[in-house]
């Protein structure tokens, strides 16, 4: 098998999870849940590919009947424990589990037996009964069979959480371990495709981050000896792509009423500071308000496409959302007013390219670059030399019509302990950022308007976050105290690389 394909990049937290759930002398529950294509079969999979254990591994198949389902799971039950040998399919998944309760006990004791329920909810249908059937011979039988991992995995994180790891009963506070897979950061973007083969600059990868994220399903389709604008418009904008129609897919993958969901993701993507609750309620047609509305936003939050906050200084507002999927955003922002047309085309190879330069587009790249900044809060702190408590946010005023102040808005702050607050611009450009004399008086705008609103009386310091760097100004030696490039943003991956090179 080759290397290339199994071997598991980053995920260090991750495995040694694993690590400690297969060396435990209990047995053990462990949930893995993320966004779709993010790799969770991947990890499971290779991760115990190292192990000497019985790996019984059976998926769950989108729509397909209980019947089907069952087939299936004494298809690999077959495989697994009996060398191949056909079995008689049960009629119900407490005649299936009672099966595989009994291949359980016929291993050696000690052996592991790892039990991989793979996209669960599709399995769990409803009136399946496979719930049901799980919580009895959990709590009956396999709770005291130390030799058992137990992973129930699904890309519906939602239901995974309010079914398995919060459920009300039989398997209330059964979960021993939880794992929540998320994309990939930009440093371990970097290593996946040094694995494969591809040597880009930084900034060639920051391109392909803010329109992939790091989804490694993405990832692993970039072409080697393309460019991020080559790679983009094959991917997004041939009607052939892997991405040109994913959108959809992904939706109607994860929920049944997906148009509503589609719908909420459109309307917290209308605002780039983020959308209120409120306006949410006021713009979507398909949900409505109250209970139902609620529930959706938040399983839009645990399966990773939006996120919510309460905007600092703000608090009286309540809660706002921010789409924080790389590809949702992109999707929105440029293929979905262009698909229908883009579909009749033999060849849009160049549609991307043509694009790249364009005010629409230095728009675009500059709200991207904030949402990178944003899911990459660890590396600036560091950078900066903040400490994790210092709380980050964003703050904006918007003056009464009519009114004599100015309005301002800060890009990133951090409200820190030590009576201080640092400010952080966020700028993309293509060469070293200038300071120059009306943004330097802009600045000081900003924290004399802060705080004029807030009343804050404590330290200021300004930052800035330029990919390009900063080129020296007398402005910016004036007040510029900290800065962050995209170096700042990529640690070192020769830890990854002296690990798959032995």
């Amino acid at each position: 098998m080759n290397l290339m394909e199994t071997f598991i990049v980053g995920r260090n937290q991750e495995q040694k999870e694993l690590e400690r759930a297969y060396a435990s002398n209990e047995a053990e529950f462990i949930a893995v849940y993320g966004r779709r294509r993010v790799g969770k079969t991947f990890l499971i999979k290779n991760y115990y590919r190292q192990k000497d254990c019985v790996f019984f591994h059976v998926t769950g198949i989108k729509d397909a009947t209980a019947n089907v389902q069952l087939e299936q799971f004494t298809k690999m039950l077959g495989e697994v424990f009996y060398n191949g040998a056909s079995i008689e399919v049960p009629k119900n998944w407490m005649g299936a589990l009672e099966e595989l309760t009994k291949a359980i006990n016929s291993t050696p004791s000690e052996r592991k037996i790892i039990l991989f329920f793979d996209e669960f909810p599709w399995m769990a249908a409803r009136r399946s009964g496979l719930k049901q059937a799980l919580d009895y011979f959990w709590n009956r039988y396999w709770v005291d069979i130390a030799k058992i991992n137990l992973i129930i995995c699904g890309s519906s994180s939602s239901w995974i959480i309010n079914k398995i790891v919060k459920d009300r009963g039989g398997l209330h506070n059964r979960i021993t371990r939880k794992i929540v897979l998320k994309p990939f950061s930009i440093t371990e973007v970097e290593v996946f495709l040094k694995y494969r083969g591809i040597k880009l600059t930084k900034e060639q990868i920051l391109q392909l981050y803010m329109v992939l994220g790091g989804v490694p399903h993405y990832l692993k389709h970039i072409e080697k000896g393309l460019s991020a604008a080559e790679n983009i418009s094959k991917l997004c904008f041939n009607k052939n792509g892997l991405l040109f129609s994913e959108f959809d897919e992904v939706f109607s993958s994860l929920f049944e009423d997906h148009e509503a969901y589609k719908e909420l993701i459109s309307i917290a993507n209308s605002a780039r500071q983020g959308t209120s609750r409120k306006q949410i309620e006021k713009s979507n047609k398909l949900t409505g308000k109250g209970g139902r509305l609620t529930q959706r936003l938040r399983e839009l939050e645990d399966s990773g496409f939006i996120a919510s906050f309460v905007p600092v200084g703000h608090k009286q507002k309540g809660l706002y959302y921010r789409v924080v999927d790389e590809y949702c955003c992109f999707y929105l922002a440029w293929m979905q007013a262009e698909q229908k047309t883009l579909a009749k085309e033999e060849n849009n190879a160049d549609y991307w390219m043509m694009v790249i330069g364009t005010p629409k587009y230095n728009s675009w790249v500059g709200y991207a670059f904030e949402a990178f900044c944003y899911k990459h809060l660890s590396s600036i702190r560091h950078a900066l030399k903040i400490n994790a408590r210092a709380t980050a946010g964003t703050w904006r005023h918007r003056p009464k019509k009519g009114g004599e102040d100015s309005g301002a808005q800060i890009d990133l702050m951090f409200d820190r302990d030590d009576n201080a607050v640092t400010i952080c611009e966020i700028k993309y450009s293509n060469q070293p950022f200038v300071v120059d004399k009306e943004y330097y008086h802009n600045l000081l705008n900003k924290i004399k308007v802060y705080k004029k609103e807030t009343g804050c009386r404590k330290q200021f310091f300004v930052a800035m976050i330029a990919n390009a760097g900063l080129k020296k100004t007398v402005y910016s030696e004036e007040i510029v105290t900290g800065l962050v490039t995209l170096n700042d943003f990529f640690k070192s991956s020769r830890e990854h690389q002296n690990a798959f090179l032995s």
